[in-house]
């Protein structure tokens, strides 16, 4: 996955530059550890801190992550450069017979190594049985087809980009299954001084991307950046609002909440980007505190015991 989407902004490069553009492969703790629970394994941050140790040392120039790998706490002197158009931001449903997450029958196998997948596929199918699962989407697949799981759950924008597109039997709405914050995206990192690369990138930033993603970030953030409570967040762009649904679980009592909150943007803010960063992350920090608000704490303070 990761090679396919440095590739992509690879050849974007090379279509505007020019000039020859090297792909250099670093091994992340993630990639490491894809069988075994990330937080084992230093939690938030493992498929990035190699590759932020690359960019600040000078093995390379650029990283391109999936946004949603990426802590809210960028290094001191790294940037995000630019959030290219995104992906399908939804979960989907991986079911070789069709069903959906209505029809699926009473005691499917569910297969997911998220714990907000998790307590959000049970809070509507509470009569459905989620297994733990780990791995790359290949390996995942390759499981469910020796019959280890009658159905999965898997982000549609990675079936997308491996070519598996069709495996996916039903894409949850986000109302049901709130994605992981920057699901979808991806986010091309760079060093804060490199004046000429960021000027390079500037154009792949995708301005509606980059507001919500912002403002899903700032959720993340406003509750611990380093937290391990499964939480997610979702933002759209429109026509002068940026909506943003957030949710937090608790992983031993199964409780979920949600909110939903909207901010205006007016006609200028699409040109001054200081101002839009602002105004989706003052979104973000409020759906924060709406999960926060009534005892949420309560649900930040149960991370830690799931090991699905």
């Amino acid at each position: 996955m990761a090679l396919v989407q440095a590739r992509a902004v690879a050849e974007w490069l090379r279509a505007r530059a020019g000039d020859a553009v090297e792909l250099v492969e670093v091994t992340t703790t993630g990639d490491r550890l894809r069988e075994q629970n990330p937080a084992a394994g230093g939690g938030r941050g493992v498929f990035v801190k190699q590759l932020d140790a690359a960019l600040l040392d000078g093995r390379v120039d650029l990283c391109v992550h999936s946004a949603k790998d990426v802590p809210p706490e960028i290094p001191e002197g790294l940037c995000i450069a630019a959030f290219p158009a995104r992906g399908d931001p939804r979960d989907a449903l991986v079911a070789p017979c069709g069903w959906t997450l209505a029809s699926m029958p009473e005691g499917a196998r569910v297969g997911t190594g998220s714990p907000r997948r998790a307590l959000q596929l049970l809070r509507r199918r509470p009569d459905v049985r989620v297994l733990p699962l780990r791995g790359n989407v290949d390996s995942r697949l390759a499981r469910q087809a020796a019959g280890d799981f009658d159905a999965l759950v898997l982000a549609a924008a990675g079936l997308e980009r491996l070519g598996a597109a069709g495996a996916a039997a039903e894409r949850i709405d986000s109302e049901v299954m709130v994605p992981a914050a920057g699901q979808g995206a991806l986010a091309v990192e760079t060093r804060a001084d490199a004046a000429g690369l960021l000027a390079l990138l500037a154009p792949l930033d995708d301005l509606p991307t980059a507001a919500a993603v912002l403002a899903e970030r700032a959720v993340l953030a406003a509750l611990g950046g380093g937290c391990s409570a499964p939480a997610g967040a979702l933002a759209v762009a429109g026509v002068g609002t940026l909506r943003l649904t957030a949710m937090l679980g608790g992983i031993r009592s199964g409780r979920v909440r949600q909110v939903a909150l909207a901010c205006p943007l007016d006609s200028g803010t699409w040109g001054e980007r200081s101002w839009l960063r602002a105004a989706a992350e003052a979104l973000g920090r409020r759906a924060a505190a709406g999960l926060l608000a009534g005892g949420g704490e309560v649900l930040l303070r149960e991370a830690g015991g799931w090991d699905g």
